[in-house]
């Protein structure tokens, strides 16, 4: 589901990677795609990444996981390392070259695949970041993330087997109404869920959400 990390996280990444990112473009010797709804929200370290065919809402992708900036001769590299994936593991990194043509226009260039995708930040997607955990329950259920940037709120609930119950859910959040966009979970798309936060400590939060319970999540981040 969600594996422990293997000694400390990343670096956080450059502020300039910050908030969510709208893929406008994507090319490849196959194909050029100006349709899929592609979000993509980068926290400090984590990430959370939807993808959905306009044409055919019940085709999706979608991962999370931390991220890594680097640097090599060729240039600036950014690394999604997908802790979970609704797609089977792949066989290569997921990683590829990044140029800023402006504060929030990104070029990615793949390294181990031939495309080309251009990102646009969305405005009002900088400010607060948030990245809580729930803590998995003894049967093996639970287990979702949280990742807030601005006024964008993304929920990432693995299951096992991967679908179809894998849901990553993204929409606007203002603080108290949850108005999800898109969702592998298509039933939830154009839905508004009550969604509240109430920091307890340096460790917890108390998450209420929609008719349940409110119950305890751990702080991976906030800013």
């Amino acid at each position: 589901m969600w594996p422990a990390p293997a000694g400390q996280l990343p670096d956080p990444v450059p502020d300039r990677y910050l908030g969510v990112w709208s893929r406008t473009l994507l090319t490849t010797p196959e194909i050029s795609d100006t349709s899929t709804y592609v979000r993509w929200m980068q926290l400090s370290e984590w990430h959370a990444d939807l993808r959905v065919s306009r044409e055919s809402p019940a085709r999706f992708q979608g991962f999370s996981g931390l991220t890594a900036v680097s640097q090599r001769l060729e240039g600036e590299v950014c690394t999604w390392q997908r802790w979970v994936d609704i797609e089977p593991a792949r066989e290569t990194p997921d990683e590829g070259f990044m140029v800023f043509e402006s504060s929030n226009r990104l070029v990615e260039t793949g390294i181990h695949g031939v495309y080309h995708e251009v990102w646009e930040r969305l405005p009002d997607s900088l400010g607060q970041r948030r990245v809580l955990a729930e803590p998995v329950n003894a049967d093996g259920t639970g287990g979702a993330r949280l990742f807030v940037s601005g006024i964008y709120l993304m929920r990432v609930k693995p299951s096992m087997p991967p679908r179809p119950g894998f849901e990553i859910s993204f929409g606007i959040w203002d603080g108290r109404l949850w108005k999800v966009e898109q969702s592998t979970i298509t039933s939830f798309n154009g839905q508004v869920f009550k969604l509240k936060l109430n920091r307890t400590s340096q460790q917890t939060v108390k998450v209420s959400f929609h008719h349940a319970n409110s119950s305890e999540w751990y702080v991976l981040d906030w800013e």
